[in-house]
């Protein structure tokens, strides 16, 4: 970097601290203070390159001066990002020294062949019917039924699209039989050669296809992921832990239609993962611009609304250091057919038929007082208080719950701090990194006996 690069990128960071510093808010990864000068950003750099575990060749000093200089580019996009009035946030990760080229080129791998592209073939039954939106929850979450497994990470091979299939195999498998078993991405990137090419790109219906032609699919602890493509091993492919019986796609274009579809289990959904705001995504509701050339696929697990924003809940396939612990909630209704990112031009879901298994009993609901419950598993926080009394309660949705003093949010009890001004819960006053904050809801009137 020259002298006037140097200067102007000073200049750029000191006219954007001046803001931060009368502005009262958390943001992840590093402090306004670390961007007052040169010298505090290299210590800021290596101590994520320490904690990415980044080790550049030291005899190529021109590359990590290069990563170096791509990182402050993105910490200047995230920063700029964060003085901003946003629905979401971004972050340093660990692809902060990644241009977004790169990320692109390492972290996608979604391929649309093209019998998919000139008409999809096998339509479910969820189609765009107002009618049939009556009887769904206002919002749902797969991961609180237990149908979802931990976040993976596909590092630098392109199989997210054998990520997006396991995790709708894994739900519906959980669904109908009530368990949840991880499966094998390794046997789809090294076995499914057919139409799909592993570490090089893929599609989810073909997956779909392969594992029913197979029989069953491998579990994960048998058939582990190395992140890249090898020999089909012919043992563990015959064995089948887990089969299904096809896959169904919804609807294209429909946001109605899909929000059917995830009611019933998690659905596989292709996006274009493009932007460095995607790239550097770390938590509140995702309205960032994206295009239509879908390069990603990723996995809805649920939906919900925040602060008048309806979203989706999209489990990734980067880690759980990625977004919030390696989900991104993405706008859903957002007044384009194809949806934010295009979510939902290619929807598709595993089918299993079968008896589900017995549900288990249900338990006591959480009584507020006499007059006010809330449902199991939650918290009853008060709404509206008049001297000591609680005229109006709300549910958090969480167990032991700490109850903000803005009477609307809830934080868990790992991370006790309300944040409200950075919409985060925070473990402690000192550590700035936290979860998000909580919405509670309105308590149900209890008819007293």
């Amino acid at each position: 970097m020259d002298m006037a690069s140097y200067i102007v990128f000073l200049l750029s960071f000191s006219s954007l601290l001046s803001v931060a510093v009368s502005r009262d808010f958390s943001i992840i990864g590093y402090s306004p203070d670390d961007l007052q000068y040169d010298s505090k950003l290299c210590l800021l750099f290596e101590k994520w390159c320490i904690e990415n575990g980044k080790v550049y060749d030291n005899g190529l000093a021109t590359e990590k001066n290069r990563r170096f200089q791509i990182f402050k580019e993105n910490l200047r996009i995230i920063h700029a990002h964060n003085l901003g009035n946003h629905s979401y946030w971004l972050g340093l990760n660990k692809f902060s020294d990644m241009t977004h080229e790169e990320f692109q080129a390492k972290l996608t791998g979604l391929k649309v062949d093209k019998a998919v592209a000139m008409g999809r073939k096998d339509y479910s039954f969820f189609q765009d019917n107002q009618a049939d939106l009556k009887a769904i929850p206002s919002s749902l979450d797969w991961r609180q039924k237990g149908a979802v497994t931990p976040v993976k990470d596909q590092g630098s091979c392109g199989g997210c699209w054998a990520f997006s299939a396991t995790g709708s195999v894994e739900g519906i498998n959980k669904i109908v039989t009530g368990n949840l078993i991880s499966v094998s991405e390794q046997e789809l990137i090294d076995c499914d050669t057919r139409m799909d090419h592993g570490c090089e790109g893929g599609l989810m219906q073909n997956a779909f296809d392969f594992i029913v032609r197979n029989r069953g699919i491998d579990s994960e602890d048998d058939y582990p992921y190395k992140g890249s493509q090898g020999p089909c091993d012919r043992s563990k492919q015959n064995s089948r832990v887990v089969t299904i019986d096809g896959y169904k796609e919804v609807a294209a274009n429909s946001d109605n239609a899909l929000l059917q579809a995830v009611a019933n289990q998690p659905v596989s959904v292709a996006i274009e993962a493009a932007g460095s705001a995607f790239q550097l995504y770390a938590g509140g509701v995702f309205t960032g611009s994206c295009g239509t050339q879908v390069n990603h696929g990723v996995l809805i697990v649920g939906y919900g609304t925040d602060g008048g924003l309806d979203y989706w809940i999209v489990k990734n396939s980067w880690g759980p250091a990625w977004g919030e612990s390696g989900y991104i909630r993405m706008q859903r209704n957002a007044g384009q057919p194809g949806g934010l990112c295009s979510i939902n031009t290619l929807p598709s879901y595993a089918v299993k038929r079968g008896i589900p298994g017995p549900s288990p009993p249900t338990p006591p609901p959480e009584m507020c007082d006499r007059f006010s419950r809330c449902p199991s598993s939650s918290t009853c926080c008060c709404r509206f208080q008049i001297l000591r009394f609680c005229l109006s309660w709300g549910c958090c949705g969480m167990q032991s719950a700490v109850c903000c003093s803005d009477h609307v949010h809830c934080c868990p009890a790992d991370h006790p701090i309300c944040k409200q001004d950075a919409g985060l819960c925070l473990k402690d006053s000192k550590n700035l990194t936290g979860v998000n904050l909580m919405v509670g809801k309105p308590a149900t009137f209890n008819f007293p006996s």
